[in-house]
């Protein structure tokens, strides 16, 4: 497991209710002293920003108390899973820096003692099959201040369920016939109490069994088990579960009812679910996403899926760190969208090579530099990090800038390139305009400067300053790159908070989520540069290299995050 940021997790011990109800464990010498966490993803969708806090949270218990952590699949609905998302959910838990113990899990591996166990229920008169359809046991729950009303089905002798029991099990019953039902209490205040389902029939070819079973046990029946099955000795699990607790409790001491005390009691403990504004983290909405076409897969940058944020160029260590700051809580709440950014932003700033492109280019001719001369340039790779050392530029008589860069006409203070004025070109020399062509529309289309040969690095006059100091590529070696620059994937900073009146999330996507620049040329040595490679263009912002590069045979570049907060500044 990773331990970059353990000093940091460890100051947190003191603080984090979780951590402390463990310690206190841990002080009683409860399951022996052992702590076994685990992560248990449904493989039915792509991991999200959301899950990446779930991750850090059990596999950081595990890492500061010297424990272990599972990674096991709750594949209970063969409808709604695929190999696919198995496979990303180790990528991504290995991607933020974590591992598990021993092999992955799964709930399948526990499908015959699950089915046992349901069995031992039956026999004991706490369960019981209802060929009742699912709209009329949802019509018989009632509500939370009204008690359900009972099945009729309810009290069919032991006989008669093992049978059917046994009949569903074997296939001879279709999709939705009938279902086995835990026997509690109809006029529960905890309408999960109320007789919850503990399996039902789906003919569906399963990823790990294949055909093996057509019967498959509750999300709710299986979870609790299946941490016990394992050990498990604090079930970490977001505030949505609490209501669930007893039922898992429930099932747990009626399946263990006349067994040895078990060595190791699992212990569920709650915490407030990761949500963040202008997006959305339900499964369900994502799917949509990706079925519409609105987004171009479950890795699309805009996503706050991991796997969207890694495209985007989000670095393992800015998500933990982002983790930790977020912290755990009681309460949901919402954290602005900035945080995020800002510990990206943070970790590339110290480790993220500077280059120099130019978006949107206009072409700049150093009138009084040799037409034949280039000439090599040094300049440093990152300020923040001497040791990554320099590299050298190719600097000619033939340049590019920012169009933003120039203005004929500018307003007081404006420190960049204008006829007449001075700006220093980065590791470069300073230079001044002393002119400009247009084409027929008046649109510029080179700017005419002089440079001053004494302001190099090293030379006399490299001391003298100008207020503006401006990025630039060789227009004669410079590449062409596509850059792809990404705002919010929604306008609303609560885009599924609007359900109540009517209105669908979908309303609130942003139109301008994404532009795609094709202009952009950046400095040569960028030709080497490999899908994920990070860089900071200087004074434009965080860019990566998109894995399409080498699927479409060119240089593709997602912007990150720019240098600044400049979301929180239109915002306010």
């Amino acid at each position: 497991m990773n331990t970059e940021d353990k000093e940091l997790n460890n100051s947190e011990l003191k603080t984090n209710f979780i951590y402390q109800e463990i310690e206190a464990d841990l002080a009683q010498n409860k399951n022996n002293g052992k702590v076994l966490t685990r992560f248990p993803p449904e493989p039915n969708g792509y991991l999200h920003i959301g899950h990446a806090k779930s991750i850090c949270l059990n596999f950081g218990i595990a890492r500061d108390f010297g424990g272990g952590c599972n990674l096991r699949f709750d594949d209970t609905n063969p409808v709604k899973e695929d190999v696919e998302y198995v496979d990303s959910i180790m990528e991504d838990v290995h991607w933020l820096g974590f591992d598990w113990v021993g092999e992955p899990r799964y709930a399948s591996d526990y499908f015959q003692q699950l089915y046992e166990w349901a069995v031992k229920l039956i026999k004991d008169g706490k369960a019981y099959v209802d060929d009742q359809t699912a709209e009329q046991i949802a019509a018989q729950k009632g509500s939370p201040t009204v008690p359900g009303q009972e099945s009729p089905y309810r009290n069919r002798s032991v006989a008669e369920n093992l049978e059917l029991f046994e009949r569903m099990k074997r296939g001879e019953f279709a999709d939705g016939q009938c279902v086995l039902r835990a026997k509690i209490d109809m006029a529960s205040p905890n309408m999960h109490m109320r007789d919850p389902l503990m399996y039902r029939i789906i003919h569906r070819s399963h990823h790990r069994t294949g055909d093996k079973w057509c019967i498959y046990p509750m999300y709710d029946f299986a979870h609790g088990q299946s941490d016990f099955i394992e050990g498990i000795t604090h079930s970490i699990c977001t505030l949505e579960f609490e209501v669930h607790r007893p039922l898992y409790d429930w099932f747990l001491d009626r399946v263990l009812d006349g067994a040895p005390e078990p060595e190791t009691r699992n212990r569920q403990i709650e915490f407030a679910r990761l949500n963040i504004n202008y997006t959305v983290m339900s499964k369900r909405k994502l799917l949509r996403l990706v079925k519409e076409g609105i987004v171009a897969g479950w890795d699309d940058p805009r996503m706050p899926t991991i796997c969207g944020l890694r495209r985007r160029g989000y670095t393992p260590k800015s998500v933990r760190d982002f983790a930790e700051r977020v912290g755990v809580a009681k309460r949901d709440n919402v954290i602005d969208m900035a945080l995020l950014e800002h510990c990206v932003r943070e970790d590339l700033n110290k480790t993220a090579p500077r280059v120099m492109a130019v978006l949107d280019p206009v072409r700049v001719v150093v009138d009084n530099y040799p037409a034949d001369r280039v000439e090599m340039v040094e300049v440093e790779n990152n300020p923040e990090d001497p040791t990554q050392g320099t590299r050298t530029l190719p600097f000619c008589n033939e340049l590019l800038i920012e169009r933003d860069d120039f203005m004929e006409n500018p307003p007081k203070k404006y420190f960049r390139l204008a006829p007449g004025t001075e700006v220093r070109l980065k590791g470069a020399y300073i230079v001044r305009c002393v002119g400009v062509d247009k084409d027929a529309q008046g649109n510029i289309t080179t700017i005419h400067v002089t440079y001053d040969a004494d302001t190099l690095s090293g030379m006399p006059g490299s001391e003298r300053k100008v207020k503006g100091t401006l990025h630039w590529v060789s227009a004669r070696h410079a590449i062409a790159a596509e850059v792809r620059v990404y705002d919010r994937l929604f306008n609303d900073p609560e885009p599924g908070g609007h359900e109540a009146e009517g209105h669908d999330f979908e309303e609130y996507l942003n139109p301008d989520s994404l532009t795609v620049i094709t202009t952009a040329r950046v400095e040569p040595g960028l030709a080497t540069a490999r899908p994920l490679d990070h860089f900071q263009f200087q004074r434009l912002g965080y860019f990566n290299v998109d894995p399409d590069s080498e699927r479409e045979g060119k240089l593709i570049f997602n912007k990150t995050v720019g240098l600044k907060d400049s979301w929180g500044k239109a915002a306010k």
